[in-house]
């Protein structure tokens, strides 16, 4: 296939690129920062400048492209929530995806397909009852920003694309992403729930993601919000222990929901919340998780 991906310097951005390449498709990335793209794709993927935002000569990547993948958007866990950074979480995700589906409409022949992300954070904080595909959207910020997101790209609808918005988990994976942050206390003996540790931790292995992704490309019968989660339910205190025992640490003392409150403000309601995500949708397709365990993805991420 001829795709074309925005947000390809990102954590899942990478290794999404090297399977697209390495199965034969041919890869258009959109990027920020050509220069330090092309020295990584050189040869292997075509290079086009755009600002996340703005109508430009990037907007010929698309025409005759069979798909649009967009991964664009700041990390959430970045910085407290202040009113700019709020800003910022919205404008990153918001502006790219419209600008995205008003180029496929521009596009002499029009891409097919807009797989973009989106992330569990749309059902709110659901302490009970699972929440697939189909379930209501919460009502705080995250969510709010989620709905607004996947509204953005399922716009291109009307331009006959099948749009498919990925409802990403907390994404697991070597030399980055939130195993980073969470590793450190734990290799200093300080790792723990937190919180109460009863609140669902929805977890997906990178490779997983980009697995599905590919999936979705293959699959033209799959369309709208698709859940990208391990079909393993964990809760936090779960994780942390499985984290535990990933690094040979115990998992023993919990961030008190207060301190994390005083700490980050709104964004605690990220992680004192959470979400029974099942991937209903991917299952019902066929999709086989390559690591729907979590000791195992913990065990192969960190070994």
């Amino acid at each position: 296939m001829n795709i074309v991906l925005a947000g390809a310097a990102g954590f899942v951005g990478t290794p999404l690129i090297e399977a697209l390449i390495a199965r034969g498709d041919k890869v258009a990335v959109l990027t920020r920062r050509p220069e330090a793209v092309r020295a990584r794709w050189a040869g292997r993927a075509s290079i086009a400048e755009w600002d996340g935002k703005s109508a430009g000569p990037w907007e010929k990547a698309l025409n005759g492209a069979e798909a649009v993948i967009n991964l664009c958007g700041e990390s959430v866990a970045a910085g407290r929530w202040t009113p700019e950074r709020k800003l910022v979480l919205a404008r990153s995700r918001l502006d790219s995806t419209r600008a995205l589906v008003a180029a496929i409409s521009r596009a002499p022949a029009r891409p097919k397909t807009l797989i973009n992300a989106s992330a569990v954070g749309y059902y709110g904080s659901a302490p009970d009852g699972d929440r697939v595909e189909t379930s209501p959207q919460g009502a705080d910020f995250l969510a709010a920003l989620c709905g607004q997101w996947e509204r953005e790209a399922f716009a291109a609808e009307a331009l006959g694309a099948r749009v498919a918005t990925l409802r990403l988990g907390v994404v697991l994976g070597k030399g980055g992403g939130a195993l980073s942050k969470m590793t450190p206390p734990f290799r200093f003996f300080l790792g723990g729930p937190l919180g109460c540790g009863r609140q669902w931790f929805a977890w997906i292995h990178r490779d997983d993601v980009v697995g599905a992704v590919l999936f979705l490309l293959d699959h033209a019968e799959v369309s709208g919000p698709v859940n990208l989660v391990s079909p393993e339910l964990k809760t936090n205190a779960e994780f942390s222990a499985a984290l535990g025992r990933a690094l040979g640490r115990p998992s023993w003392l919990p961030a008190p929901a207060f301190a994390l409150r005083l700490a980050l403000g709104e964004m605690s309601d990220m992680l004192l919340g959470g979400q029974r995500a099942l991937p209903k949708k991917l299952l019902a397709a066929g999709y086989a998780f390559k690591y729907p365990n979590l000791d195992v993805a913990l065990q192969t991420i960190l070994s």
